[in-house]
């Protein structure tokens, strides 16, 4: 029976999954998600033990591994490299997130591939980068937030060095790698060739920075804590409602004006102390607190209403469960429901659609080496060869 696929877009594509932990699981769910034949290439149970019940089951591995098939190899055994060589000679796409180090000395580096599939996309994400001073070092999220520059920059003023609370670093590497893949593709259709695909954790934290880092590459500006302010705009941050907080995003004069006017105050837009951008921003705990005192006589909802109705970027700030009761992130249904044999699972889907070839969640995370014997048998082993394989530890 043929696997369901979560889009035709990519349904052309077969990868090869080496991936674990975040960067590469969300690199390839990219993939997965618009339909692309993901085969996940774990460990045998017998080499190393998983853990079956907990993470495996759990909301993480579950949003990170759906739309996915999963075999087992042993990348440890001259006959597990022999299998996963065998694969890639009708695959498109690999993805691993190794040591360099380590996929060197597993022999399942690019130039392994490349031997035996000149049109294979091999895609490595590391920690640092795949040469240089750091390339051996391991690689985690927060490591790359804090020399990525990022913890500078956020928290309170004075604070000290402040995480996200999402793995940016490794969300980011991840979707960079996808797009990657997806332009190495683009252009092996002109080329006929494959080739090698990397990035980092660092990179794509540093990339992230965005203006900020261009504060200090051409503007020679160290960027620091700017707490719930935007760090060049005012007023644009949080403010006390009588209920809660709410965010307000004001630029421009035409703005400042019209948001003064929804706040009941517009005679505070001709105030020579806050008449121009630069006046605002240098008064802006000032600003903030004039702010404030009127946001607290109304509720959140009484203000979101009439600061959007007047044309004035305005918004709730959600917990968790309060963002997917939104009647429109309902409406977006970017929440989807897979169904499986023993339960259901919610998760959140792709952020963007296309119209011809949508993308919807079609399996969950599958079960370790769900797919060992029907993956091995479509891509051409016989069934001596899968016993072969069995009675050699290999799979």
């Amino acid at each position: 029976m043929p696997s369901p696929r979560a889009s035709k877009a990519l349904t052309r594509f077969t990868v090869l999954d080496l991936t674990r932990v975040r960067s590469g699981p969300t690199c390839v769910r990219q993939l997965a998600d618009w339909g692309a034949d993901v085969i996940k290439i774990e460990t045998p149970e017998h080499v190393e033990a998983g853990d079956m019940g907990g993470p495996r089951l759990g909301p993480d591995f579950q949003n990170l591994h759906r739309n996915k098939r999963s075999i087992t190899i042993n990348l440890k055994s001259k006959e597990g490299v022999a299998a996963l060589m065998k694969l890639a000679k009708k695959a498109d796409v690999v993805v691993e997130n190794y040591r360099p180090d380590v996929k060197r000395r597993l022999g399942i580096d690019y130039k392994d591939f490349a031997k035996v599939n000149k049109k294979i996309v091999y895609a490595s994400i590391s920690g640092f980068g795949q040469t240089g001073p750091y390339a051996g070092r391991p690689g985690f999220d927060q490591i790359a937030q804090g020399m990525g520059g990022l913890m500078s920059i956020t928290g309170l003023a004075g604070q000290g060095p402040v995480r996200a609370g999402i793995a940016v670093a490794d969300l980011t590497a991840g979707l960079f790698a996808a797009l990657g893949i997806l332009t190495a593709l683009l252009e092996r259709e002109k080329s006929g060739k494959g080739q090698h695909v990397s990035t980092s954790l660092l990179q794509a934290q540093i990339f992230m920075l965005d203006f900020q880092s261009a504060r200090w590459l051409i503007g020679n500006e160290v960027p620091g804590q700017a707490g719930n302010n935007h760090p060049t705009s005012a007023p644009t941050g949080v403010y006390k409602t009588s209920d809660g907080y709410i965010n307000i995003a004001t630029t421009g004069g035409k703005m400042w004006d019209r948001m003064c006017a929804a706040l009941g105050a517009p005679g505070m837009s001709k105030q020579p102390e806050y008449a121009t951008a630069p006046e605002r921003l240098k008064r802006r705990e000032e600003l903030n607190g004039v702010i404030e005192a009127l946001t607290l006589k109304k509720t959140s909802k009484e203000w979101v209403d009439q600061l959007n109705d007047a044309g004035v970027p305005c918004g709730p700030i959600y917990k968790i469960d309060e963002v997917f009761a939104d009647p429109q992130v309902k409406h977006l249904k970017i929440a989807q429901t897979i169904k499986g044999k023993q339960r259901s699972v919610t998760m959140a889907a792709q952020p963007f659609t296309l119209s011809r070839t949508p993308s919807k969640l079609v399996k969950q995370a599958p079960g370790l080496g769900e797919h060992t014997r029907s993956v091995l048998t479509e891509l051409g082993f016989s069934k001596k060869q899968i016993a072969d394989l069995t009675k050699a530890g290999a799979i």
